[in-house]
């Protein structure tokens, strides 16, 4: 199946270069691109992309008000924020309003293209370190989110290994279990947590104290 991608930047040169990129994969295709995030929304209902490739920083509306507007949407494309500067708070602000993970725009073609796969796939966290820096940087101590207290042991214990970055082979193997289960332990998280994906369960066991981010 071919993953469906939409470039949000307002720097040509970015997304030309992004394009190129993703082009050249065969099971890859750029189908739109938007210079500023107010454009985002209704190219994404046009072209019902898989990723959106999000600059955070943008004229008119940002990249964290963009991906806002996308959850509204009732199947929203998976959001993955494209930075300068891996310790920007916008980028944490940007995850925490539903993006699934982010990358710097230096980083690697490769690299790029693994992340908007693993981003699609959604079964395991881009960069957990960088979002755990992000988290301690960010923190103000134990918070309450709501449904934490409602997780199962087991459900605890697939939420921890979920902040490390393991995906649900790596969970399963960890646990001796098998992947189904592993997969209906994370659904019941999500669930629970009232989370749109594995980055924002793990921002929350980090806000609620349930992992601590240091």
């Amino acid at each position: 199946m071919t993953l469906r991608v939409v470039i949000a930047d307002d720097e040509d040169l970015i997304r030309a270069g992004l394009r190129i990129i993703i082009d050249a994969e065969p099971d890859l295709t750029v189908v739109g691109e938007a210079a500023d995030g107010a454009a985002v929304l209704p190219l994404v209902r046009r072209e019902r992309p898989d990723v959106v490739l999000m600059d955070v920083r943008m004229p008119a509306l940002d990249g964290i008000q963009a991906t806002e507007r996308l959850l509204t949407l009732d199947a929203p494309p998976k959001v993955l924020v494209v930075t300068t500067f891996e310790n920007d708070d916008h980028v944490y602000d940007a995850l925490r309003a539903g993006a699934s993970g982010f990358l710097l725009k230096r980083t690697r073609p490769d690299d790029l293209i693994k992340a908007v796969k693993l981003v699609a796939a959604g079964e395991s966290l881009l960069f957990p370190a960088a979002i755990r820096a992000l988290a301690g940087r960010r923190s103000q101590g134990p918070g309450r989110v709501a449904g934490i207290d409602r997780l199962t042991g087991r459900e605890g214990d697939v939420l921890r290994l979920m902040t490390k970055g393991l995906s649900n082979h790596e969970i399963a193997a960890e646990l001796v279990v098998s992947q189904e289960t592993v997969k209906t332990h994370v659904g019941n998280v999500l669930a629970k947590l009232g989370a749109r994906d594995r980055t924002q369960a793990v921002i929350a066991a980090y806000e609620s104290g349930f992992v601590s981010p240091s």
